[in-house]
């Protein structure tokens, strides 16, 4: 898809972002295994690299500078104003971790946690204004929420977001413009791991994928099946970090 031009509508998905304990490694594996290429970005919380697709910046990859954190993914969603987006968040609840600060020319963004401890992103975009989920293969191509209270998320995003939530199938959707832009779900499957944003990334071929993400060093935490969406799976990258791949559905 051609660069924006445009701020994307207030609430949806517009970045992502993996904070990782080996920047390099990440470099390689995604890029092997995405097709990325890697070009300088805003450094206010540490070493950081924007992922490339031809011309298109399409996610970034950081440095983590707290021991111990955990190496994640983290969705950002576009706000017309950070910092009442961000205040939004503590009337609803949640907490807010960093932030906000101005990233460079780039924009202003805060790191905050829902209801249930699940981390996200708001971003407020000036120079970069993101990357809308597109079905480009080595793109973000759905974000989804699992968590162990999915009306209580439905309710907290809608509220901070300022944007309906609707009925989907297996859950709820956050809708802009009339079409949904992320899901909600009840995560079952969490077996006691923390409520989070998956990001799931376009890919040709989802079993080739997945076990290309092995010969590099990545698990396949949940082998290639269908879904609504199309046919997807679940990988881990060699420090841990989850994500999915999704074949979109013909």
């Amino acid at each position: 898809m051609p660069a924006l031009t445009l701020r994307l509508a207030q609430g949806t998905p517009c970045w992502v972002s993996l904070m990782t304990d080996d920047l390099p490694g990440a470099r390689a594996f995604y890029g092997e295994l995405l097709g990325w290429t890697f070009a300088p970005g805003p450094t206010q919380l540490g070493e950081y690299v924007r992922a490339r697709l031809g011309e298109e910046q399409v996610a970034g990859l950081g440095v983590s500078s707290v021991t111990g954190f955990p190496v994640q993914w983290t969705t950002y969603f576009a706000v017309d104003d950070a910092d009442r987006s961000t205040q939004l968040v503590r009337e609803c609840g949640g907490t807010v971790a960093v932030g906000p600060l101005q990233a460079e020319r780039a924009g202003r963004l805060a790191i905050a946690a829902d209801v249930s401890g699940a981390v996200f992103g708001l971003w407020q975009g000036e120079e970069h204004l993101g990357r809308e989920a597109g079905p480009g293969p080595g793109g973000p191509a759905w974000a989804e929420l699992l968590t162990p209270d999915a009306d209580g998320a439905a309710a907290f995003y809608g509220a901070v977001l300022g944007v309906p939530v609707a009925g989907a199938e297996g859950g709820s959707a956050l809708l802009v413009g009339g079409r949904p832009v992320a899901g909600i779900r009840r995560g079952a499957e969490l077996r006691g791991h923390p409520p989070r944003w998956r990001t799931h990334f376009a890919v040709a071929d989802v079993d080739l994928t997945a076990g290309r993400a092995v010969e590099l060093g990545g698990r396949v935490l949940v082998a290639p099946r269908p879904t609504p969406r199309g046919r997807a799976a679940r990988l881990a990258d060699p420090r841990g970090g989850h994500f999915s791949v999704l074949q979109a559905a013909a």
